[in-house]
């Protein structure tokens, strides 16, 4: 059923009412600041709109190859700024902004981008009084000098400008004024002439929130500055905040934050602060889409706006009614301290700007092949004897799993790198156990460390200074999980380096190269601090306050882990990492999930959304806790969250100490029976999953992807996250509402054929259908013009189905081709850096499938073969197959034609995935 252009374009907001009327979380407000409770936010976005006070002193200007630098002035406070922009590879810009002559150093963040940008010519093309304009290739930037206003151009169409609204604002160093003499009945004092733009914020120069005081040494030291895009309709990342892909406008609520927080049982559909923080932002719209990095790592705000202030209602019916008016998205990013660090990306389409964000802060290296199965965990399991036999229940009831997760009770009482000497007392033989199953095993270590005059680590870190200072000089100590604690200063690179020593298998005794790292608890999280975190004015390595560096604090954590990992087995096996906090660049090291989700119907459809932001956002390994972990999922939950899951990057059960034990055989048997149809599902697609890791390695495509990344001429896609796409391949529409018996499914694109992965029917691009969905049944599809590579013979782990034999998914477009990859090596070592994969190029057209090498100087010995090749949509019956490659000659197949879908089934071809070949239909 074909639908009008306007109902389809109502689907996102019947998603959002529906979520709304489900919202049942319970997060404690009082916990956490609002904008109005935060200085130098009231203060940012108490800037009105107009002409700015910063003009750029243009007879200052000096070029290089490939930047320009002039002098900024501040003219209503007398204040210097340097200037800086250069131009990089691949249609970037990058701009610094920082004080001339500051009274000390301001923080500039490191670790972040992959290595140094490539920087590339830069010409001056034009300056006088009023301008300057820079080329780089076909794009220009225009620098305007008073007001200050950078504008950036895509050949000739603007697409970013800087300023346009004068909301900048940078707050130079200066010393604390003097305290004001009291005015006295004989002699009122005389009002004094403003010359602080901060004196009249109580909180510049100190600030309380409930209990706890912030004493801001160094004053009010915030950065910002306004982005507005012409020309886009939508604008979407900056994760993570538990809301849409599309950002809501946020006139008249609070902005979205990034402040890294451990967020107990988090509200849906607003800005608040989680785990994580990735200042990044695209927009987009049918002339194209651009995007800013924000380089800063201390607290930020960003306001969306549209000019007209529209809201998601308004917004639909205007798209609907075709009103005329020139689509723009206008922003505004706020940042406690440090210096304008701003990247420019100017696209043209999404793919493009993804890729030149990932090009900066880098892919995610590509996992070991087990870690893109399933995952089972809890707060947690018992003891030895509780990991041996929920193993064997996988086996029992023929459910594949690759990996059991221990949590905080494992450990010596709650000292990290230890065991519990009762309940696990054998650690070794417990996982060698797992592993002789095709197993491994995941233990979590967090940062903090348990003041235990007893406990190796504390006196290792209190004895050579590795612990986080308080503003007076001593280690800071504060109270999570053990009790009294401190926290690792991950700054320092004697910390780091002695903490990534402690995964080396003689020092973490019981462990083995099979055990994988959870670290968890890193925002950091502190239970008696400022917002359930550490306070802004402690200090670490080097001088810089915890407010500058906060957000990326879970990020030295996980780089120092991964390095001790790498450095265990000799840089031979890829490590497996889960982080719960991360700031840009943590994709490097370690997977991410959502945090401490609930067992609710909207906090499952959520999940898609927020996996979906954190995947355009460079971060594609990502994935909730199946089944919610507060409360307890009924089993339609339960079976409704397995099938989902099975379609995120990362796929894992977890939930908390206090909930009903929930593994899939303790549900009612059609419920298990549900659960392992899902899971087994998942490892039938375990070798497109790896395949897409490994363009997201190389190319840096995300993983998943929402609809408008892969159709951005769409505008009915632009808000849809209730449905979402693998790769190029597979539509994925999650059933997310209870009871539901049918759903509501949009197929994009124009002219494409989507064939439903259980059936085999075709629909059509451009339309909804309504679906129906019983309890066995989530909407998948194959794109037409796709060819995927199955797994089918599903076994206990991924580890030992990895020579089994491919069946390849042909399904062809309307002009009869398809196209798709295949990527293999060992699934677990580097040896793949040395040319030990194979990169298959899989091409039909005119009725004949090829498979060719895209990489000729690779090689890998694998031992599967192809066992089965379905070609689907045919527009006639075929009468003969025949195939040919080196090693089988050439030689007649069997084969069978299914008329009512055109599907054509080749029998056992027999080749091996290690040579070319050639199937002729």
């Amino acid at each position: 059923m074909v639908v009008l252009r306007g109902m389809r374009l109502l689907l996102p907001l019947l998603a959002i009412i529906c979520i709304s009327l489900n919202n049942v979380s319970s997060v404690d407000r009082n916990n956490f600041r609002t904008c109005d409770q935060t200085s130098f936010c009231r203060r940012c976005r108490a800037v009105s709109p107009g002409a700015s006070p910063y003009e750029l002193q243009l007879d200052t200007l000096q070029a290089t190859a490939s930047s320009v630098t002039a002098e900024l002035l501040n003219t209503a406070m007398n204040v210097k700024f340097v200037f800086q922009l250069y131009s990089l590879s691949d249609n970037t810009f990058r701009m610094k902004i920082n004080e001339l002559s500051p009274l000390k150093p301001r923080h500039e963040v490191q670790f972040v981008l992959n290595g140094e940008p490539n920087y590339v010519r830069l010409d001056l093309v034009e300056k006088t009084s009023a301008k300057a304009v820079v080329k780089s290739g076909h794009n220009k930037v225009e620098i305007f000098a008073s007001p200050f206003r950078v504008d950036v151009y895509r050949g000739t169409e603007l697409v970013i400008s800087t300023n346009a609204r004068g909301l900048m604002r940078f707050e130079h160093l200066r010393p604390k004024p003097a305290p004001k003499p009291e005015a006295t009945e004989e002699a009122p004092a005389e009002p004094a002439p403003v010359v602080d733009d901060t004196e009249n914020d109580p909180g510049s120069w100190e600030e309380n929130y409930k209990s706890h005081h912030d004493a801001k040494p160094n004053g009010p030291t915030a950065v910002a500055l306004d982005f507005t895009f012409p020309g886009a309709e939508q604008a979407y990342g900056v994760p993570l905040h538990a809301d849409y892909v599309a950002l809501r406008n946020t006139k008249g609520i609070d902005p979205y934050r990034l402040f890294n927080l451990d967020v107990f049982e988090y509200e849906l559909e607003n800005g608040m602060s989680l785990y994580g923080a990735v200042p990044v932002l695209y927009a987009h719209g049918l002339k194209g889409s651009a995007g800013v990095f924000w380089l800063n790592t201390a607290e930020t705000w960003i306001d969306v706006t549209k000019p007209d202030g529209e809201n998601v209602v308004s917004s639909l019916v205007n798209l609907v009614s075709g009103s005329g008016q020139e689509p723009q998205v206008d922003t505004h990013f706020m940042s406690e301290s440090g210096i304008m660090d701003v990247f420019f990306f100017v696209g043209p389409k999404p793919l493009d700007v993804f890729r030149q964000y990932s090009a900066l802060t880098g892919t995610a290296p590509l996992p070991p092949l087990f870690s893109l199965g399933y995952h089972q965990c809890r707060w947690n399991y018992n003891d030895e004897d509780d990991v041996r036999n929920v193993a064997l229940g996988f086996d029992e009831h023929d459910i594949p799993m690759d990996v059991m997760w221990l949590d905080i009770e494992h450990t010596d009482n709650k000292k990290y790198f230890s065991w519990d000497p009762i309940k696990f007392a054998h650690p070794t033989e417990m996982i060698q156990n797992l592993t002789a199953m095709g197993r491994k095993l995941v233990t979590i270590v967090d940062p903090h460390v348990k003041r235990d005059p007893g406990y190796y680590l504390h006196r290792d870190a209190e004895a050579n200074g590795y612990y986080v200072k308080n503003k007076d000089g001593n280690d800071y100590e504060g109270w999570c999980w053990p009790g009294s604690v401190s926290y690792l200063d991950f700054f320092n690179p004697a910390t780091r380096e002695y903490f990534s020593d402690r995964y080396l298998l003689e020092n973490y005794a019981g462990s083995t190269l099979d055990v994988h790292i959870w670290n968890d608890m890193n925002e950091p999280a502190v239970f008696n601090g400022p917002e359930l975190t550490m306070f802004k004015d402690n200090v670490h390595y080097g001088g810089w306050e915890h407010r500058d560096v906060h957000n990326m604090y879970g990020l030295m954590l996980v780089m120092s882990t991964y390095e001790g990992l790498q450095k265990r087995s000799q840089g031979a096996l890829r490590p497996f990492i889960l982080t719960r906090s991360f700031y840009a660049g943590s994709q490097r090291y370690a997977a991410m999930w959502t945090g401490d989700n609930l067992a609710d119907w909207s906090h499952m459809r959520m999940s898609v959304p927020m996996c979906l932001t954190m995947a355009i956002s460079g971060y594609s390994f990502c994935g909730a806790d199946v089944g919610g972990f507060f409360k307890y999922p009924d089993a339609e939950l339960f079976t409704r969250w397995y099938q989902l899951g099975a379609f995120l990057p990362f796929y894992r059960a977890h939930s908390i100490l206090e909930s009903k034990r929930r593994e899939p055989w303790l549900y009612n048997p059609e419920t298990t029976e549900l659960v392992r149809l899902a899971i087994r599902k998942r490892y039938t697609y375990i070798a497109l999953w790896y395949t897409l890791f490994f363009e997201h390695t190389r190319f840096g495509t995300p993983v998943i992807r929402p609809l408008f990344a892969q159709y951005p001429d769409d505008k009915d896609g632009f808000s849809v996250d209730n449905e979402f796409l693998v790769g190029d391949t597979l539509l994925v529409h999650p059933v997310v509402t209870a009871g539901a018996t049918q759903a509501q499914v949009f197929f994009p694109g124009e002219n494409e054929r989507w064939y439903d992965t259980d059936t085999f029917e075709i629909f059509r691009g451009r339309s909804v259908h309504n679906i129906a969905v019983d309890i066995t049944k989530i909407p998948v599809y194959q794109r037409g013009g796709t060819i995927l590579s199955k797994l089918e013979r599903v076994r206990r782990s991924s580890t030992l189905m990895h020579n089994d034999p491919y069946t390849i998914i042909v399904a062809v477009d309307d002009n009869g081709n398809a196209k798709g990859t295949l990527y293999i090596d060992d699934g677990e070592t580097y040896k793949y850096k040395s040319n030990a994969y194979l990169y298959i190029q899989l091409e039909f057209s005119n009725n004949t499938l090829k498979a060719k090498f895209i990489d000729k100087k690779a090689h890998f010995a694998s031992k599967a073969w192809i066992e089965r090749i379905v070609v689907l949509g045919l527009l006639k019956p075929i009468t003969q197959t025949t195939i040919e490659s080196k090693s089988v000659g050439r030689q007649s197949l069997k084969y069978s034609n299914d008329d009512i879908w055109n599907v054509v089934v080749v029998r056992k071809p027999g080749v091996s995935v290690t040579e070319e070949w050639t199937l002729y239909l």
